[in-house]
């Protein structure tokens, strides 16, 4: 294996290998109706596009149909990427909403749309240009193993890449059944295939989730890099690119030799 490729190459799926802005729009549209009690069925073009630019800004899932519900009442987009925070908990709090019920709601509502039409679920997910070649490819190289380390079900993302040809075995999709941090699962990973930290590469769109890797004693010397065609913004690219620990990876990079990837 070249010195300059991962042993381990970890890499999420929403917002690295599947564009999942549609799915996450409908599901967030249907569950605001729900909750307040909306007869417009059908949403502005606008207001879609609008909630794909601030997709990043989104950590839970309550906060999604608290997102569409900011846009509605017309604060401006520049507030919410600023103060998101804030501006969420100020919508909770003056509308006597509860975030964990608001989440059951969202979660209730993916899950009937699942049951009850999963062609069209799973239809509304779109693969980022050049990945699928690439997961080929890297397949195709037997001193790299791949796996998928994300907050969706497993089932859901074997479906999905079996619909383009990739067919990875079960336990190398680990999904948002295995209930742990992303942090432990790379973890595991290196115990259970005798890996150096150093040997194990991963690649993720939330720079949250790579700065709490970073914060993990034995995972210091993991090759972290953020993929900047996912849902993440110019800021979080500055922070990166003036930090220098973890590498700002292009889509055009991730889609060649690792002899690309810098960080």
């Amino acid at each position: 294996m070249p010195a300059d490729a991962p042993q381990i190459l970890a890499l999420d799926f929403d917002g690295i290998i599947c564009d999942g802005l549609l799915e996450y729009f409908q599901t967030s549209w249907g569950t605001y109706c729900q909750i307040w009690k909306s007869d417009n069925q059908m949403p502005s073009d606008s207001l879609a596009s609008s909630f794909y630019r601030l997709r990043p800004v989104i950590e839970t899932g309550w906060e999604m149909p608290v997102l569409v519900r900011s846009l509605i009442l017309g604060i401006p987009e520049e507030k919410i990427i600023e103060d998101w925070a804030t501006i969420a908990q100020g919508i909770v709090d003056s509308e006597k909403l509860n975030a964990a019920e608001s989440g059951k709601k969202l979660d209730a509502f993916r899950d009937n749309w699942i049951k009850t039409d999963l062609d069209s679920w799973l239809a509304l997910h779109r693969f980022y240009p050049g990945v699928i070649e690439r997961l080929g490819k890297i397949l195709s190289d037997q001193s790299i193993q791949l796996f998928i380390v994300t907050t969706k079900e497993g089932r859901f993302v074997k479906q999905l890449l079996q619909q383009q040809g990739i067919t990875l075995p079960e336990e190398r999709i680990i999904g948002k059944e295995c209930k742990r941090p992303k942090y432990q699962t790379l973890r595991i990973l290196l115990e259970a295939h005798n890996c150096e930290a150093v040997g194990l590469w991963f690649v993720e769109d939330r720079l949250k989730t790579l700065q709490l890797v970073q914060q993990q004693p034995d995972l210091k010397d993991t090759k972290l890099f953020l993929g900047d065609w996912g849902y993440n913004t110019k800021a979080h690219h500055e922070t990166v690119l003036n930090d220098g620990s973890i590498g700002l990876l292009s889509l055009d990079q991730f889609s060649q030799d690792f002899s690309a990837w810098s960080v």
